[in-house]
Formats: C-alpha cells, sequence, structure tokens
C-alpha cells in the first residue's frame, strides 16, 4: 500500500453555536481542523495510509487534537510536541448574502514558531511514497518556509513525489511574497492543486476573474491556465482545479479539470445545497491523492476527486467524515433521497 506523509497545522476551530455571528457569540461549537490534518484524515477513511507530521502542545489541547486524529485512524507516531500553544481559528458561517468568515488566532502556535531543524526528514519521510503540504503552511513564516524547501530537498534526493495545494491565503501572506517562494517550490512539484485565485496570486498566471458566480464559465482560461504551469515547470505531471458557480452561501455548483499526459480530463458538475462551505478542497485533494496513490485512471480519479469534494459541503465541520462508499455512492448518482436501508 502506497504512504502519504502530509505536513501542516492542526488547529481547534471555534463555531458560534445558533447561528449567530461572532459579535453575538456567547457559545462556540469547538472541533478540530487545518488543511494538511483535513486531507490525512479523509485519506485514512479512504483506506489509504496517511501520516501528519506538525507540532503540538504537550498539553490537554494537544492530546485532544492527537486523539481527533487517532479516532479516524491516521498515523500520529511523527507528531512533535512541545512550545506554547495550539492554533486557532474561529468559523462564522454566512447566510444568504453575507458571507462565511474565518478569523485566525494562530500567531505564536507550536507549530508556527518550530523551527527546521526539530523535523529529521529521513526519519519522517521513511517509506514515504508522496509527501504532502499546502500553500497555508508555506504562508505562516520564513522559517516554515525553509522547512518545506529542505522537505522538498529530500524528497527528490530519495525519490519521494510532492504534492502541493497552492491554497493561497491573503490574510496569511501576499501575491508577491508567495510567488516568490513557489518559484523555488514549484521545480519539486509532481502533482500540483490549484483552484480560482491561486493561479494568479501564486504564481502570476492568469486563468480566472475573480467572479465567483461563474467560474465554470471560464473553463477555457482554467485549462489555459493548467496548461501553463505545466509549460514553465515540466516536473509537474498532474495539474487539478476545481471550479465553482457560487450562487450564495448555501447555492451553487461545482466541478473540476484534470490535466495530466497533455490531455485535459473533465468531472460531472454538481448543484449543491451546501450545509458548511469549508474544507471542500481539502477533501478535493485528498480524493485527488485517493486515485493516484491508488493507480485509478485519470477520469475515475477526478470523478472521484470532486465527488468527495461536494460531499464534504453536506458534513459540518473541517474534517470529511465520509467514507469510500460514500463517495462512490455519490459518483453513482447518491442516495440522498432515500433512506439508505
Amino acid at each position: 500500500m502506497s504512504k502519504i506523509v502530509t505536513f501542516g497545522e492542526m488547529m481547534m476551530r471555534l463555531k458560534p453555536t445558533d447561528k449567530k455571528r461572532m459579535l453575538q457569540a456567547d457559545r462556540f461549537d469547538a472541533n478540530y481542523g487545518g488543511s494538511e490534518a483535513n486531507v490525512a484524515v479523509s485519506l485514512s477513511l479512504f483506506g489509504d495510509q496517511a501520516a501528519f507530521v506538525s507540532k503540538f502542545p504537550e498539553n490537554v489541547l494537544g492530546k485532544a487534537a492527537t486523539d481527533k486524529l487517532r479516532e479516524y485512524g491516521v498515523d500520529t507516531s511523527l507528531l512533535q510536541y512541545g512550545g506554547p500553544r495550539l492554533g486557532i481559528y474561529f468559523f462564522e458561517k454566512g447566510a444568504s448574502v453575507r458571507s462565511t468568515k474565518v478569523t485566525y488566532d494562530r500567531a505564536g502556535s507550536s507549530f508556527a514558531t518550530s523551527k527546521a531543524d526539530e523535523y529529521d526528514w529521513a526519519t519522517l519521510l521513511k517509506g514515504a511514497d508522496y509527501f504532502y503540504f499546502s500553500g497555508i503552511t508555506a504562508a505562516l513564516s520564513n522559517e516554515m518556509r525553509k522547512t518545506i524547501l529542505t522537505a522538498c530537498e529530500y524528497c527528490k534526493e530519495h525519490g519521494i513525489k510532492v504534492a502541493c495545494d497552492l491554497n493561497f491565503r491573503g490574510k496569511l501572506w501576499t501575491p508577491a511574497e508567495a510567488q516568490a517562494y513557489m518559484q523555488k517550490i514549484m521545480p519539486y512539484l509532481t502533482v500540483c492543486l490549484v483552484n480560482d485565485e491561486d493561479f494568479e496570486q501564486s504564481l502570476g498566471i492568469y486563468a480566472f476573474d475573480g467572479d465567483m458566480a461563474r467560474g465554470i464559465d471560464q473553463k477555457d482560461t482554467f485549462i489555459h491556465g493548467m496548461k501553463e504551469i505545466v509549460k514553465q515547470y515540466p516536473n509537474v505531471k498532474v495539474v487539478a482545479s476545481v471550479l465553482r458557480n457560487i450562487q450564495s452561501v448555501d447555492k451553487s455548483t461545482w466541478m473540476a479539470l484534470m490535466l495530466k499526459d497533455g490531455k485535459v480530463y473533465e468531472s460531472p458538475a454538481y448543484k449543491i445545497d451546501v450545509l458548511e462551505g469549508v474544507a471542500g478542497g481539502d477533501a478535493f485533494g485528498a480524493g485527488l491523492m485517493h486515485g493516484i496513490l491508488n493507480g485509478h485512471d485519470p477520469q475515475e480519479t477526478i470523478d472521484y476527486a470532486i465527488a468527495a469534494s461536494v460531499l464534504k459541503l453536506t458534513v459540518l465541520g473541517d474534517l470529511n467524515i465520509s467514507t469510500k462508499e460514500d463517495v462512490e455512492a455519490v459518483m453513482q448518482g447518491g442516495a440522498g433521497t432515500r433512506v439508505a436501508r
């Protein structure tokens, strides 16, 4: 069985109860999540061998985060412990014309303040077939950027493939910072996930005009952007993107594209009633990597990835608590209108 190691920060997620706004909140639902941790959980639930590398505080919150990963079968043996605190983010779900908002409280966390020399990649990547990280992790600090570059160099030297979800976050770094760093990282990648504004903000490649109401309508420019990535970085063998037409916080249409070996593969489109619009991209990344790790053909891989992604939109919290059978049911037309007996 192929093994994937994901690297990033897992945080406590606090969401106001009773659909309240942050300014109204007096109680919060607590859960855990973070891009690469979400991917590891999904892959484990799909039956894949996934390990998560991060650093947690050596206290009850660090233990709770570890236990959450273990609950879903993620290999936690590579986790580091120490430092001051667990990162937190606050999630305010939007409604109708009011958008969903995220507020970070992650500065100074155990992970964000960890040093490059704390990660012994020879040990952490032993037996790995893939190393997976996101642009969110790279955005946290110069030290974290050094850490990722060191890991990628180790992967190149030892035949380990690298996958990255560019995942640009304007609250964490600027386009200039992202582009300068990604120019260093892109030559190491085999798989590149790039959605919406990621093309231009992270790579300086135009593919999307920013209108989330008509992302799918811009399919041709997305494909052009994907081909430009491979042209500039021929080491990248797979480029995948989610395209969305978002009508409101609660209603949208999703589909996906994948470029492999010069051929574009297109998924079906799904009209979705969104329960909670968070971590759909992570679920997509996990679905894509599941197909790659298991040698599925390209069309099946992209179909599985988008089905996993839209399924996540029906699940509360960051983690896509969905099995391979759940995703396959969506691919086969779903069973949302009847009771599964």
